[in-house]
């Protein structure tokens, strides 16, 4: 099957075919948003036993050198000074007003190699604000979630499987350097690895004939909203700041001037318009994007992010909704039909590392 026009493909895309998956656009690349078994039985393995996601959509972007560290701390939110070689931190590229135009990881490989993940769609902007070197086709990356992700994956290669969270190795697979992070997008336990492109699919394979469940961009989402985490171009984006999404810990105030501290300093001072809630539905009809929220009537704010948790068996969601607005206010999604009925709740709506079912 050719590509659609201007997409590119994961080095796994024959993997992703010959497994049935159902393939879609997505930040520029065609990627598998499900498997014949289904989203929801994709979420459930995941939160249950272990699940294998292709996210080489992900961009790297990576700083060598003695100025790499500099250049990445100059103009990233987070501190890297508070890590070193061997770790992982998460971080945002702000624009001069402060809102989000990244949110990304850094694996901080060795002491003067750094590689930046950027979302897909990204890439190009993280590239032109950081420099560095856009190695997004020399590897694929496989992130492989759940309770029983490492001891799977240890079956397979027990070098992928040894970092804990946060911490970044480096092994050899099939002869190639490759790079295994503990980190996610899930809410689950898991690991991160970067292959070459032709190692991946041996890595692939072997996983999923461990039991490891193929896992889509469908489940990516709903475990990722489960875990309350965000999006960018949802929870985060032009005019959302770090403040208003809840995520004021990625920001190292005491650190010197980086793009778009001063507006976030102000924001600080003053306290934000608007923060980023969880909404938990009355029943299983999920709230959708772009919906107003009303709280007696008025609107309130809106919802970034909504959909069905499978763990749940009810509706849920993330929105960006007036300070004032608690948690354990009643509220209601104004959705077509019928108004949804809502509680401000926290998140994550399903606790991490728990096993399920």
């Amino acid at each position: 099957m050719a590509p659609g026009p201007g997409l590119r493909q994961s080095p796994l895309h024959d993997r992703h075919q010959a497994l049935g998956a159902k393939l879609v656009a997505f930040g520029g690349w065609e990627m598998p948003l499900s498997y014949p078994q289904g989203t929801v039985a994709e979420h459930l393995s995941c939160r249950r036993r272990a699940a294998a996601f292709d996210v080489s959509h992900l961009g790297t972007v990576r700083l060598e050198g003695p100025g790499a560290f500099e250049a990445l701390q100059s103009a990233l939110t987070n501190d890297l000074a508070r890590i070193g070689p061997g770790r992982a931190q998460y971080t945002h590229l702000l624009d001069e007003d402060g809102s989000v135009l990244d949110d990304l990881i850094v694996w901080w490989v060795k002491p003067q190699r750094f590689d930046v993940m950027p979302n897909a769609s990204n890439t190009s902007r993280v590239r032109a604000a950081l420099g560095g070197r856009d190695v997004t086709d020399e590897r694929a990356v496989i992130a492989v979630q759940g309770p029983e992700a490492r001891r799977l994956l240890a079956q397979v290669c027990p070098e992928a499987a040894a970092p804990g969270r946060f911490a970044v190795s480096r092994f050899s697979y099939r002869g190639a350097e490759a790079v295994a992070a503990g980190t996610g997008y899930t809410g689950e336990p898991g690991v991160e690895c970067a292959l070459a492109p032709e190692a991946a699919g041996d890595l692939w394979d072997r996983l999923v004939d461990t039991g490891v469940a193929p896992a889509g961009l469908g489940a990516r989402d709903s475990l990722r909203l489960e875990a309350g985490l965000p999006l960018h171009g949802h929870e985060l984006g032009p005019g959302i700041t770090p403040l208003q999404a809840g995520l004021g810990w990625v920001v190292a105030w005491h650190k010197p001037d980086f793009p778009g501290k001063a507006a976030l300093e102000r924001e600080r001072r003053y306290g934000p318009v608007r923060r980023l809630r969880g909404l938990l539905a009355a029943g299983r009809r999920p709230p959708r994007r772009h919906q107003a929220v009303l709280a007696g009537g008025r609107r309130v704010g809106e919802v970034t992010s909504g959909g069905f948790s499978p763990v749940l068996g009810r509706g849920i969601a993330l929105a960006l909704l007036e300070a004032s607005v608690g948690e354990g206010e009643e509220v209601e999604v104004d959705a077509p039909r019928e108004a949804i009925a809502c509680q401000v709740v926290p998140t994550p709506f399903v606790a991490p590392g728990v096993r399920r079912g």
